[in-house]
């Protein structure tokens, strides 16, 4: 089986496990039936942009070229630091793009990848937003009525818990299964001044919490996992191959190492199984 084209960042759907598929060019390779079968991807020295489809010699942003990247909202700093959010002060790089993604109800969560975590997404975003992270359980906590306020109570809770995952350990296996009921409760009681602070200046109807919650859990479509962690990548080595031993978050989980397909959105490569 051959496939050549574009990579996009991996599709994903719940169920018990994961389904994914791979989009390269205009087709999406489902994942799962080639689990234990020995793949390719082989890297044409082509990269284009995934907003404008503009030729690039490098990637900017997961997957952009350099103008989009200066100039698209969604590559813009305050999405990756939602507090810093500049919609109201009229300085936005795009209003209409805005409307739609951060001026709508967020959600701010917990996770469990290989430790808590806290992050932010948006409502039609879950449970894609925990798949991708290659978390094992999450729950929301919070509904809030705009990014800007997700951000400044992501970094509340921050005081508490890290927003980031350990992508290494991520990988490694299974992390033990954690309460994030109980977790929240203890995390919400130590940050209780500022969360009260941040619900009396934004308002009861703006920062809500998620009472009743259950937690998720996800199971990925991995035959084994490596014991030790070896990143590839086609800008060192242009073709990756070897057998398919699994896929968590937005990694494939390979018995040469692991690639990270969302970093190489853009690129053009071919596909053999």
């Amino acid at each position: 089986m051959h496939h050549e084209g574009n990579l996009r960042k991996m599709e994903s759907l719940l169920g018990d496990p994961v389904e994914y598929g791979l989009p390269v060019g205009k087709f999406i390779v489902p994942l799962n039936p080639l689990i234990g079968k020995y793949i390719s991807l082989h890297y044409k020295g082509l990269i284009n942009c995934i907003h404008c489809g503009r030729k690039t010699s490098k990637s900017f942003a997961q997957g952009y070229c350099f103008p989009c990247m200066r100039s698209l909202a969604e590559c813009d700093s305050c999405i990756v630091r939602p507090e810093t959010c500049h919609f109201a002060e009229g300085t936005c790089r795009d209003e209409d793009w805005a409307n739609d993604h951060c001026m709508q109800d967020h959600f701010v969560y917990l996770a469990n990848s290989s430790a808590v975590k806290v992050g932010i997404t948006r409502g039609s975003q879950i449970p894609t937003r925990w798949i991708d992270q290659g978390a094992f359980e999450a729950m929301p906590i919070y509904r809030v009525s705009n990014r800007l306020l997700s951000g400044k109570l992501e970094v509340i809770i921050k005081q508490q818990v890290s927003d980031r995952t350990d992508w290494r350990k991520m990988l490694k296996g299974v992390p033990d299964s954690i309460d994030l009921a109980d977790a929240r409760e203890q995390i919400l009681e130590a940050v209780g001044s500022d969360l009260d602070n941040l619900i009396a200046e934004e308002g009861e109807d703006r920062v809500s919490p998620v009472i009743e919650s259950n937690q998720v859990q996800i199971n990925y479509p991995v035959q084994e996992y490596p014991d030790k962690v070896v990143s590839l990548g086609f800008d060192k080595t242009p073709e990756i191959h070897g057998r398919l031993l699994g896929i968590k978050g937005q990694y494939l989980i390979l018995d040469k190492g692991v690639i990270n397909i969302r970093k190489h959105a853009g690129y053009h490569v071919r596909l053999t199984v």
